[in-house]
Parts: structure tokens; sequence; C-alpha cells
């Protein structure tokens, strides 16, 4: 059968691929599906031809899979957010665990390693502690929003079509942090829009109001509201973070980014504290982490504190052990390891995570973890010892290979090391394999309704 650009054709659903979109084949020949799981029978349009596969839209469910459910928010299926939200949260569980031992033998030529079923999350919705929603000039109109006179089409406060920069859904409410944030989310929205200060346009690089970031401490239930705007101007930004403040009894404080750089990111040249503190306090396990506006903290709490236990059963500590934490980001690992280890050295290239590791462990009275900064490609050099155990987490590219090189050679009886991406995952264990063996691996869903999986592999040094 021969498929064209734009062709609708009528397709069954037999498989599912790592980034969340349905498989179907026709003649043998690979269709990905957007928005269609195993077991539905749709009506697809092909949106890419290559040679070896083509991509597709659904455009009708014809006959839903048995493992579909109704998603709950309205914009699911346009927002990028979270697409597996009309797919039952047990049969998410199930992709995941597979999308991990599938990368291990395709990408990695690794078999026989056991994946462990999918930790599940402790809450399905509500779970992020961290939000990020983009101003526009431009609003992105929904389906039914076309041909509405009544909408403003010149503000937006909200998320990203999938795969664009610049288009705006202007999002009222997102199942994905607590509803609280939600009602935040609003009273910022109706002040930006009678401000009298215009939203920024991501194509023209003019206007005031850029993002919104709202953090979440799940232990204390408190707020923090992050301005991000493009000029220093507390005429705008004070009475509105006087609004927020007066609005809701438990917002620690409101800080203002401000950035003039054209690049889309959050994080401002400078930051000012507009009212109440900078930061917010929260809690893992039986310690505390002060959380500026524009610290990393995974983003899923009670997802890390299971995480980090995992990390922490994997490395079979006895309370001697030495320990290097590569990618130790703010060091959260590394603390949570503290209490049952010798000594814990993380490495990070990312100054500003090694002044908050440090301040983490001070304020946890800990005293037996160190930091390094710098590229770990030369930091790891100086380690002129052979630890006990190495903890790798390293971002979605995974390791460089001198570091993996490094690592080998460096000969720690165990390797406990934490993904964010099965296919980084896979191929650096397959280079480490020829002197360790990889003895099971444990998904952990930290992204309820996402594709998005962390899992946790445990190795062993060969005699």
């Amino acid at each position: 059968m021969t498929i064209k650009k734009k062709q609708e054709i009528l397709l069954d659903i037999t498989g599912i691929a790592f980034g969340g979109r349905g498989i179907a084949k026709i003649d043998g020949y690979t269709v990905f599906v957007d928005k269609a799981v195993p077991g539905d029978r749709v009506v697809a349009r092909i949106v890419k031809k290559k040679k070896a596969y083509a991509e597709a839209r659904t455009i009708e469910v014809v006959e839903p899979s048995q493992d579909r459910v109704s998603a709950p928010c309205k914009y699911s299926g346009t927002c990028g957010g979270c697409k597996w939200q009309f797919l039952d949260y047990r049969k998410q569980l199930i992709y995941k665990q597979q999308h991990v031992a599938e990368a291990m033998e395709r990408i990695g030529a690794i078999t026989g390693v056991t994946v462990h079923e999918t930790l599940p999350s402790g809450k399905m919705f509500g779970y992020r502690n961290k939000m990020e929603f983009s101003c526009s000039d431009r609003r992105w109109l929904l389906p039914e929003e076309l041909g509405d006179p009544g909408i403003e089409k010149t503000f937006a406060l909200g998320l990203h079509v999938p795969g664009t920069f610049d288009k705006i859904i202007d999002i009222e409410q997102c199942l994905l942090h607590p509803d609280q944030g939600n009602r935040i989310l609003n009273d910022v929205k109706e002040y930006m829009k009678t401000s009298g200060f215009p939203a920024y346009g991501i194509r023209s690089h003019e206007g005031f109001w850029r993002f919104l970031m709202l953090r979440h401490s799940v232990s204390r239930n408190q707020w923090l509201v992050n301005l991000i705007t493009s000029e220093d101007s507390p005429e705008a930004v004070g009475p509105l973070a006087k609004i927020l403040m007066a609005g809701h009894d438990n917002i620690a404080g409101v800080v203002n980014n401000v950035s003039g750089k054209k690049a889309a990111v959050s994080m401002g040249d400078f930051e000012k504290t507009v009212e109440g503190k900078s930061c917010l306090n929260e809690r893992l396990g039986i310690f505390d982490f002060e959380i500026s506006a524009n610290s990393f903290f995974q983003t899923n709490t009670r997802g890390a504190e299971t995480l980090y236990e995992t990390v922490r059963n994997y490395a079979e500590l006895s309370g001697r052990e030495s320990i290097v934490d590569l990618y130790c980001g703010t060091g959260t690992i590394a603390i949570w390891l503290s209490k049952q280890a010798g000594n814990v050295l993380g490495l990070e290239i990312v100054e500003s995570a090694i002044a908050d590791a440090r301040k983490n462990c001070r304020r946890n009275n800990i005293d037996n973890c160190s930091f390094l900064s710098g590229d770990i490609r030369e930091s790891i050099s100086a380690i002129d010892y052979r630890p006990d155990v190495l903890v790798i987490d390293p971002p979605r590219v995974g390791m460089h290979k001198d570091v993996v090189d490094k690592v080998d050679s460096m000969g720690a009886k165990r390797i406990v090391y934490v993904s964010c991406n099965p296919a980084t995952l896979a191929r650096d264990l397959s280079l480490l394999a020829s002197n360790y063996v990889i003895d099971e691996i444990q998904p952990v869903d930290m992204f309820p309704h996402t594709y998005h999986i962390e899992a946790v592999a445990r190795l062993t040094k060969k005699r």
C-alpha cells in the first residue's frame, strides 16, 4: 500500500513507542501515531513520510482501546504537558517498564537483566511542586474557541502547544500541580491583563510580562511566586505582589527575575525580592532543604523520596563506604546517603548548585559531604582513590565518553546509575558491561500522564 503525506488512513494500533506515540504496521511499514494507544482503531492523517517510517496524527478514534479513560483536563490533546491523560494509569506504568526493557535490548544490546515493575507515584494529579507558565501577546485558540468574538486574543498566560515555541494556550487550570496554584495563576493573570503593561511577544521580543513560575513546598504547604519580566519595574510588580500576599496567607514570598535576553528562559539577569522571603523550605525524609526560585529540585517531592530510597538500597551501605556522586546538583542524593556512608564527594559543573549543596549540608549539620565544581571530565581526574560506590545521575544526554572511560577505570565496587532517559541509560550501561554486571533496574514514575520515566540501575564490579 502506498503511503502519502496528508493521506487519511484507518489504522489498528498494536504497540507504543518511547515518546508516547502509538505504533501501527502497514505491510511491515511502521507508522507512529500521535494520540493513540495499543488497542485503538483510528483514522489518522499522515504528517511526515520517510523511507523507513511515517508519522501520523489521530483524527478520529473509531474503536477505543479498553485501556482508554476519560481525560479530566479540558486541554488534554492540545497542551503538551501530559500526553497520556487518556491512558489508564496502570497501563502507563506497564509501558514505562516496557520502554526501559526495550531500550536495554535494542540500544544497549543488553539481555537477561531484570527490569522491575515501575514504582508508582503516590499522586497521579497535583504532584508537581514547580510550574512555569509563559506569557504571550498572541493567544492560541482551542478548536471550540475559534470564531468566538468575545475571546481576548492579545494576551495569554499558560502552556505551549507541543512542538512549538511561540504558541501559548491560555490556561485556567493545570491538574498536575496543587489546586491553589491554579487560583494563584488566575489572580496573576487578571492583574497582568489590566496592569497597563503588555505581555511579552515571543516573536517581536517586545513587551513586559514574560513568565510566571510557581513553586510549592509540600511539607510546609507554602508557595514561592516568581514573576519574570523584561525590565525592572517596581510599579508593575509591587502591587501584584501585595495582592497575592494579601489573598493567600501561605505565600512565603514573591520575587522578580528580570531578563532582557531574547532567549525564552525564566532565569533572569538578576533577581529581586518583592515581598516576603526569597526561598522556600522543603523536607525530604529527615532532611531540610532551602529552595530558591532558580534552584534545581525534583518536581515530584514524594516521588523523589522513592527515587532516593531506591538509590540508597542499591548502594548497599554499611556506614563506612566512600561514595563519589557524579552530577550531584544541589546535593540531594549525597545528603540522602550521608547518614549511612563514611564520606561522600559530589561533582557538579554548575557552581550555584554546588553553593546550594554546601548550604544544605550546613542546614542539616552534615559534615561528611564535600563538593567539587567544574566540568566532570576534568574534576573526575582529581579523584586519586578507588571509591566503594559511584552514584551517577547525569542529564538526559547521559555521560560523555571520557567520563565513561574514567568511571570504568576507577573500579568502584558498585555503581548506582540514575537516569531520566532510557536510551542514554542503555548506551552508557553497554559501555560499562565489559567490567560490570548489570544486576537489576528499577523504574520509578515521577511524572504520571507523561511518557517520561526515571530508572535506577545497580551494577557490580566483575571479579
